[in-house]
């Protein structure tokens, strides 16, 4: 039976297994496998970014990019156990309010200047200002204080519970005071400015084609890493994907395929498919809505819609059956916080009609009842918005599906706010507070802050719960709080949650150790190297 990354490596730990995944080695050969230096990985992404750097942005291309540049001061393993990285120590104090960090000595940024203290301060206050996520993940920061140079001290005026695992190079990455204090917070850095403590230094960006990273020579974690160059290409058509990965063009891709071609690339000797869902993504999809359009502010209105969608019937159809159901704000994937009590809405176009028709909104001669401008975000499949156009088209919605580049995406949604309902997929990351409070915490709403608050939803009650529980440091107390937020939320479909969609990880069988921890693919690549021998 085929198993997961996180199985695999986990199975290392024994001796004279086999394994059944096409393409991995042996077990006996893994545990015995000495990294090989040197080769270029390919990389096949999409879309193209325009955000490299997750310190202002919780835009999955910073997610994915940053890493091999900017570090955090954790890495962690499958289960969020924290491995030092910048920090090779750390303590709490008995209140919680202290969070003393030993940083690792003689370590310096791409351009020659020593890494210390004064980078992490500035770098916690940016995130706390500029980061979607980073403005509740640290919003009871104080003080940064650096009493040398190689401690830094987090200063609470509330306690963080989830605060250690906040501080990976996906979420929380440390950048140079030095360059990133010369511009304003909400830009992101220039190619000349993208300097960091990572395995990987960014040669050469050109927008729409690729990304080349050559290997940092004096990168403190000798020998990594093992690759002398990693070329991101960007390559939006997933058909022209799928046979870059097949001629072996490209290494690896994360969701670089439609679904429809999983099963024949799984039957691929020369390549892995890995299906895990790994710990810090906390995959979650949703339907939100515009609550300055008067339609859907009232209940039945989102009620109807609620009802109009065949929740199973999207993960059968669009995702092949990739994800599960997920008809809470806090995702499945989540299982320590999710409430297993919260049903999805049941799929009921009669219900929907009625409901239409009592909010003073009947078909017209045409059918039709409203037209409502639908967005998406473009790291879904289309398949989303194409299955929602259909089922509100069945209960007399018109639903305009709006096809947008990432940047006109995040503009449209965030900026102009020109949409009425838009599919998300904001991550539940490994904590609600970080992933989930952002999306209905009022106070998280601003005009260009993206992956935010869009609705523009607005409620004291479910202020508090959130606000209760980011400082909350038991965990049964913390999880009643989470239970009542998500009873408000679905009661008034504040939004219709959707989906905890699969993902998966491409990889040509040559590429070793490609998803060591938490993070997945969002690690820094220093560890990967490629077998001469696949």
């Amino acid at each position: 039976m085929p198993i997961n990354r996180r199985q695999f490596n986990q199975l290392l730990l024994l001796s004279g297994a086999s394994l059944a995944m096409a393409g991995m080695p042996s077990l006996t050969e893994a545990a015995t496998e000495t990294p090989v230096r040197g080769g270029t990985l390919n990389w096949a992404y999409y879309p193209d970014p325009t955000s490299l750097i997750a310190i202002n942005t919780s835009s999955g291309t910073g997610q994915a990019i940053g890493p091999k540049v900017n570090e955090g001061l954790f890495d962690f393993d499958y289960d969020l156990n924290p491995i030092p990285l910048l920090a090779t120590e750390w303590s709490v104090s008995d209140d919680q309010l202290r969070y003393t960090f030993k940083l690792r000595q003689g370590v310096r940024w791409h351009d020659g200047a020593d890494f210390t203290s004064e980078d992490v301060a500035f770098t916690i206050l940016r995130l706390k200002q500029a980061h979607p996520r980073g403005r509740i993940t640290y919003q009871n920061v104080t003080a940064v204080e650096t009493p040398d140079a190689h401690t830094a001290i987090i200063v609470l005026s509330k306690p963080a519970p989830y605060l250690i695992t906040a501080l990976s190079s996906s979420e929380s990455p440390i950048v140079p005071k030095h360059i990133y204090e010369t511009f304003k917070p909400e830009e992101q850095p220039k190619l000349a400015q993208m300097i960091g403590t990572g395995p990987f230094i960014l040669k050469e960006w050109v927008p729409g084609s690729h990304l080349i990273f050559d290997r940092n020579p004096n990168y403190w974690d000798a020998p990594k890493p093992y690759l002398d160059r990693v070329i991101l290409h960007v390559i939006l058509d997933p058909a022209a994907r799928a046979a870059a990965l097949e001629t072996g063009e490209i290494d690896i891709g994360a969701n670089p395929v439609p679904l429809s071609d999983i099963e024949r690339l799984k039957a691929n000797p020369s390549l892995v498919v890995d299906t895990t869902t790994y710990a810090y993504s906390g995959p979650q999809q949703q339907l939100f809505f515009n609550y300055e359009n008067e339609i859907l502010t009232k209940r039945d209105v989102r009620l109807a819609i609620a009802h109009a969608i065949d929740l199973q019937k999207l993960v059968t159809i669009a995702l092949y059956g990739y994800g599960e159901v997920s008809p809470s704000p806090v995702s499945t994937a989540l299982p320590k916080w999710y409430d297993p009590s919260i049903k999805a809405w049941a799929p009921d176009p009669k219900l929907s009609e009625k409901l239409l028709d009592q909010a003073g909104y009947p078909r017209g001669a045409n059918g039709s009842r409203f037209k409502l401008r639908l967005a998406y975000n473009s790291f879904l499949q289309p398949s989303y918005a194409d299955f929602i156009k259909q089922s509100l088209a069945v209960i007399g919605i018109d639903a305009e599906i709006l096809k947008l580049d990432l940047a006109t995406f995040l503009k449209t949604v965030y900026t102009d706010r020109s949409w009425d309902l838009v599919i998300e997929s904001l991550s539940n990351t490994f904590d609600p507070t970080l992933g989930v409070q952002r999306a209905y915490w009022s106070k998280n709403f601003k005009i260009g802050l993206v992956f935010s608050n869009a609705s523009h939803y607005a409620n004291p009650e479910v202020d508090r719960l959130l606000e209760a529980a980011a400082v909350e440091p038991d965990k049964g107390k913390r999880r009643d709080l989470w239970y009542q937020f998500q009873h408000i939320i679905h009661e008034d479909v504040v939004s219709v949650d959707l989906v905890a969609a699969g993902s998966q990880i491409v990889a040509n069988k040559k590429v070793r150790n490609f998803a060591p921890g938490a993070q997945g693919i969002n690690n820094s690549f220093g560890q990967i190297w490629l077998s001469p021998e696949s």
